[in-house]
């Protein structure tokens, strides 16, 4: 990990806006790496494994959605998407092929480094040495950031792994949508919110190809959700 933060890849076509973001990025003390297409953007993030990607979805060739699915068949490095798109369906697209996040154009760099921040933030709190925890055949490590049921590791992006031990932690207590991202993050942004219930139906997904019988997070309706480990049926 470079000196002052990590090391970021930006990845937008507009170059005026992908050097505005470099140069925010490194006042903050982040070594940023630029790519201005989606195959570019591919080979440097395999050449230079950042701790995190600034993507835009509208990209030359391949395009933002698809760098997301080919970055999350084997890794977690988080992902913010960047899109002139406003639409709620767009959103819900993107972090449903596992960004962590999404700002819309046109945003404030501030905040667009506030949100880096934070997401980094996130991935570094893990405490070493913690107990893993184990709900029936779901188990949690924090100190390695790993799920696994019945033994088999199951792929969660960082907000995702954040969102469910936040859960876990508090087995049975019922969050509503603004008090579980306080569970995985410092700072809050408008529209956050909007975001959890993607999450939450990615981690469900998750879970269940890997333990079909069993279900973890549950609705509570009108209020938000809770962790309650139970067989089906």
């Amino acid at each position: 990990m470079a000196v002052g933060g990590g090391k970021i890849l930006v990845v937008d076509d507009e170059k005026k806006l992908a050097g505005l973001v470099k140069a925010y990025l490194e006042k903050e003390g982040y070594q940023v790496v630029v790519a201005y297409d989606g195959e570019t953007a591919l080979e440097l993030f395999r050449q230079e494994s950042p701790d995190l990607v600034v993507l835009d979805i509208l990209l030359p060739g391949l395009d933002g959605l698809e760098f997301c699915r080919r970055v999350r068949l084997d890794s977690r490095a988080p992902i913010i998407m960047l899109s002139a798109r406003a639409e709620e369906l767009d959103k819900v697209v993107g972090l449903e092929v596992g960004a962590d996040d999404y700002v819309t154009k046109p945003f404030s760099p501030r905040e667009l480094v506030a949100r880096v921040r934070a997401v980094l933030r996130r991935g570094r709190l893990a405490p070493s040495g913690e107990p893993a925890m184990v709900r029936g055949p779901l188990l949690i490590d924090r100190g390695r950031r790993a799920v696994q049921v019945e033994e088999e590791e199951v792929f969660l992006t960082a907000t995702e792994f954040d969102l469910l031990a936040g859960l876990a932690e508090r087995t049975g207590q019922v969050f509503n949508r603004r008090q579980l991202l306080s569970l995985s993050q410092d700072d809050y942004f408008e529209g956050y919110e909007r975001t959890v219930d993607t999450h939450v139906k990615n981690i469900r997904r998750k879970l269940r190809e890997k333990a079909g019988d069993w279900d973890f997070v549950e609705t509570v309706h009108g209020v938000g959700y809770r962790f309650n480990a139970k067989k089906k049926g």
